[in-house]
């Protein structure tokens, strides 16, 4: 009998679901069932990637940045009520799912309640360090203490540098074991014929994601290069209208989106973490422009403008003249995950 997995990644922007991609893929490889657990436009993705896969909605944290980036702390602040119920009720869910469908395994993807102590619990997080300023402290020992009730920590970046993450996925003092995986990317890399100059992929969660797509767009309407715009936004349907040299799809997904970036020059974005494997993976030059006052963004973007591997600026800086930065960058080019995934999956 096929031992049943609960793959559970949080619902904040696309990149916690687009990187369980391809763990729900070797787990169907070495024979487990997975089930795929979350809320939202997470949820909605995994649905369209793994059609046939059981799912479930777990209780939605309901977290959204503040429209101004310095009110960031205070919006999250604000809303952590909201959050501690929202974990409180997961807590709950997962204790009747591990019942209800007879669960062996747990593989949380930063859902914080996603966690039982009958069944191995494993926790998937690039951020053993949480940036918030100047509680960068309180923020980190308080994820701390959440990693401690698992079983096992797996994180998503080489153990050793050079590493995509930094300070944030290298860490002394947590109690329980970690295990690099390498970068994780449902992407492979192929060198095909470049359809388009420029790839815009914009991701995140609302209303800056909105700022962003309406900024981008304005600007680019009468640039002359070819121009595909991702808008991250999963409906039903794909939509997807040309004007000129501008596409503009509301998403895509699997291989649609692999031939997509592949077949761009460059890659224009946010700076989340999967973005960054995901283009690491491929081996593409890019711009990133971090969502404002997201702390963990704007290292990731610091970090590789320092290393000469990508170029950046804040939101309300972005100017068209400023991608010509790109050509005096490396691009990033890094591998996919090294993790040997019979080894991870025994602990269940």
């Amino acid at each position: 009998m096929k031992k049943r997995i609960l793959i559970a990644p949080l619902n904040w922007g696309l990149g916690h679901a687009t990187r369980c991609i391809p763990i729900i893929n070797q787990l169907i490889i070495n024979n487990f069932t997975p089930v795929i657990a979350s809320d939202g436009i997470a949820l909605a993705l995994l649905k369209k990637e793994f059609p046939t896969v059981e799912t479930v909605e777990l209780p939605a944290y309901d977290i959204t940045y503040a429209k101004k980036g310095h009110f960031f702390k205070l919006k999250l602040l604000k809303d952590s009520p909201k959050l501690i119920k929202a974990i409180k009720a997961e807590k709950k869910a997962t204790k009747v799912l591990i019942e209800t469908h007879n669960i062996d395994g747990i593989i949380s993807d930063n859902r914080l309640g996603v966690h039982s102590k009958k069944i191995p619990s494993v926790f998937i997080t690039h951020q053993l360090q949480v940036l918030s300023g100047n509680t960068t402290w309180l923020s980190t020992k308080m994820h701390q203490r959440i990693i401690e009730k698992f079983n096992q920590c797996w994180v998503p970046d080489h153990e050793n540098e050079p590493s995509l993450s930094g300070k944030l996925s290298h860490m002394k003092g947590i109690e329980i074991p970690l295990k690099y995986l390498g970068p994780l990317s449902r992407f492979e890399r192929h060198d095909i014929e470049k359809t388009y100059d420029i790839m815009i992929l914009l991701s995140g969660p609302e209303p800056q994601r909105t700022f962003l797509e309406e900024k981008l767009l304005e600007t680019f309407k009468t640039d002359s290069r070819r121009i595909l715009c991702v808008r991250g936004v999963i409906e039903k349907e794909q939509i997807t209208t040309t004007n000129g040299n501008l596409t503009i799809t509301n998403f895509m997904t699997g291989k649609t989106l692999e031939n997509a970036l592949n077949a761009s020059n460059f890659v224009l974005s946010r700076s989340g973490y999967t973005t960054v494997m995901d283009l690491s993976v491929l081996g593409k030059k890019a711009f990133f422009i971090p969502t404002p006052g997201q702390f963990e963004q704007e290292y990731l973007a610091e970090r590789l403008d320092e290393l000469k591997l990508v170029p950046y600026c804040k939101q309300n800086d972005f100017t068209i003249d400023k991608l010509e930065n790109i050509s005096a960058y490396e691009g990033l080019d890094g591998q996919n995950a090294t993790a040997n995934f019979k080894d991870l999956f025994s602990l269940f």
